[in-house]
C-alpha cells in the first residue's frame, strides 16, 4: 500500500467540529450552470459572452481547475471571472492510495467544514469515479460508516461535479496504474443517498454527460445512480428519460431483516421497492443492479439466497454481492468465503446473473465514510485535548 502525503490544513481554517454545526451551501460555480447560464453570468460581469466558453473549455475540456493556468484569458478578466465562477469548492485534506496506485481515495473539506469522500478506481479497460452526493447520510443503515454519522447537508451540483473533474484530471495525469488515462464511468455510491438530493444529482448527471464544453461528455450508460429505495424518487427518475443504471441497495430480501438493515424499508417495503426498480428497467431497457452487502450470520443464509433468487427470476436485474468492508468498532463483519460462494451458487442456479464486487481499498479505510469518521474523531479528540489544556 502507498500512502499519499496528508495535505496540511491551513491554520486559519475552522476545525470540522465547529463548522459542521453550521452547514451552508457553497457559492455559485460555473458547474452549477448550463452554458447559457454561464454566458449570462459572464455578461453580467461586463465580459463578452465567449468568455463563458473559454472558461468551460478549460474546466470541462482540459480538466483545469486552477485559474492561474488559464493563460488565454486576460489577467484582469481572469481574476474577475474566476472569483465569480470558479470559487474553491473542495479542499483535499487527506489522500491515500493502495492496490499499487490503482485505487485512490480523497477526503475533502467543503467551504463550511463539512467532510466528503470520493474514490478513483482503475481497471485495465476503464477508470471509475465513486462520488458523494451528500455530506453524511440520513438513511441510518447501521452497518454503514456514513449512515452512522447522520446527515450534514446536501451537496450542490458543482460540489458533485467538481469531485469528478478532479478525479478525471488524476486519471489524465497517468497516476492510475495500469489503466487508460481517461475517466469513463461515474458511480453515485459515495457518501449520502443520491435520490434524497434528487434535483442536484440529476442536474449533475446532465452536466457530466453533456458534450464539452458544456459538460464532461461521459456516456449516460456509464453513470450509475444508487438508492436505498426511495420509491417516489425512483418513479420520478423513470420520467427523466435518462439511460443511467439504477442500483438498488437491497441487502435483504425479506421485510423483517430489511427493516433493521435499511430503516427506510419501514416506509417502502421490499415488494414496492422492487416493483419500482423493475418498472425502471422495463421503461429504460437498462438492467437494474441489486446491491447486496453480505454480512456474516445476518443476511447470508442459504434460504435468503433462494428467496432473492425467486424475487429476481426472469427480471432485468443483476445481483452485485459486496463483501462487507467492516468499520472500526462495528459488530458487523464480512461473510466467510465458503458462505459467499454458496450464496452465489444458489442465485445463479435460480437463473439470476450474479457477480461479487472486487474488494478495493481495505487498507485505506475503503468503506464509504471511514476517512471522514476518522477525521471527525481526530478533530474531536484534538478539541477535547485543547479544552483540557485551557482548563489547566
Amino acid at each position: 500500500m502507498t500512502i499519499l502525503p496528508v495535505i496540511p490544513i491551513s491554520p486559519d481554517q475552522p476545525d470540522a467540529v465547529s463548522t459542521r454545526r453550521r452547514p451552508s451551501m457553497p457559492p455559485r460555480h460555473l458547474a452549477d450552470l448550463d452554458l447559457a447560464g454561464r454566458q449570462s453570468a459572464v455578461a453580467s460581469l461586463g465580459e463578452p459572452a465567449f468568455r463563458a466558453k473559454q472558461l468551460s473549455t478549460h474546466y470541462f475540456g482540459r480538466l483545469v481547475r486552477d485559474a492561474a493556468a488559464m493563460t488565454d484569458l486576460p489577467a484582469a478578466s481572469r481574476d474577475k471571472l474566476t472569483a465569480d465562477l470558479l470559487p474553491t469548492l473542495l479542499t483535499p485534506i487527506r489522500e491515500q492510495a493502495c492496490d499499487d496506485g490503482a485505487t485512490r481515495k480523497t477526503l475533502w473539506r467543503l467551504h463550511d467544514g463539512a467532510l466528503v469522500e470520493s474514490v478513483l478506481m482503475g481497471y485495465p479497460d476503464r477508470v471509475t469515479a465513486c462520488v458523494s452526493s451528500q455530506a453524511g447520510c440520513g438513511m441510518a443503515c447501521p452497518f454503514c460508516a456514513t449512515g452512522q454519522q447522520g446527515l450534514t447537508r446536501n451537496l450542490s451540483v458543482a460540489e458533485i461535479v467538481d469531485q469528478v473533474v478532479y478525479l478525471a484530471g488524476v486519471a489524465a495525469s497517468g497516476a492510475v496504474t495500469g489503466s487508460p488515462p481517461r475517466l469513463s464511468r461515474v458511480v453515485f455510491m459515495g457518501m449520502g443517498e443520491p435520490l434524497a438530493n434528487y434535483p442536484r444529482v440529476i442536474e449533475a448527471v446532465r452536466r457530466l454527460t453533456s458534450p464539452a464544453p458544456e459538460g464532461l461528455g461521459l456516456s449516460q450508460r456509464h453513470i450509475t445512480v444508487s438508492t436505498v429505495g426511495l420509491v417516489p424518487a425512483m418513479r420520478r427518475l423513470i420520467a427523466e428519460q435518462l439511460s443511467v443504471t439504477l442500483a438498488l441497495s437491497l441487502h435483504a430480501p425479506d421485510d423483517d431483516l430489511r427493516d433493521e438493515l435499511v430503516p427506510v424499508n419501514q416506509r417502502w417495503k421490499v415488494a414496492e421497492v422492487l416493483d419500482a426498480a423493475f418498472e425502471y428497467a422495463a421503461r429504460t431497457g437498462r438492467r437494474v443492479s441489486i446491491e447486496y452487502a453480505l454480512i456474516r450470520d445476518v443476511n447470508d443464509q442459504p434460504w435468503r439466497a433462494d428467496l432473492l433468487g425467486r424475487l429476481l427470476h426472469g427480471k432485468l436485474a443483476h445481483v452485485n454481492l459486496i463483501p462487507l468492508n467492516p468499520t472500526p468498532g462495528s459488530k458487523w463483519d464480512a461473510s466467510p468465503k465458503p458462505v459467499e460462494r454458496e450464496f452465489v451458487r444458489r442465485l445463479r442456479e435460480s437463473g439470476v446473473s450474479t457477480t461479487v464486487r472486487d474488494t478495493r481499498g481495505r487498507e485505506i479505510d475503503g468503506a464509504c465514510g471511514q476517512l471522514a469518521a476518522g477525521e471527525l474523531t481526530e478533530a474531536s479528540a484534538g478539541g477535547a485535548a485543547a479544552d483540557a489544556e485551557v482548563a489547566q
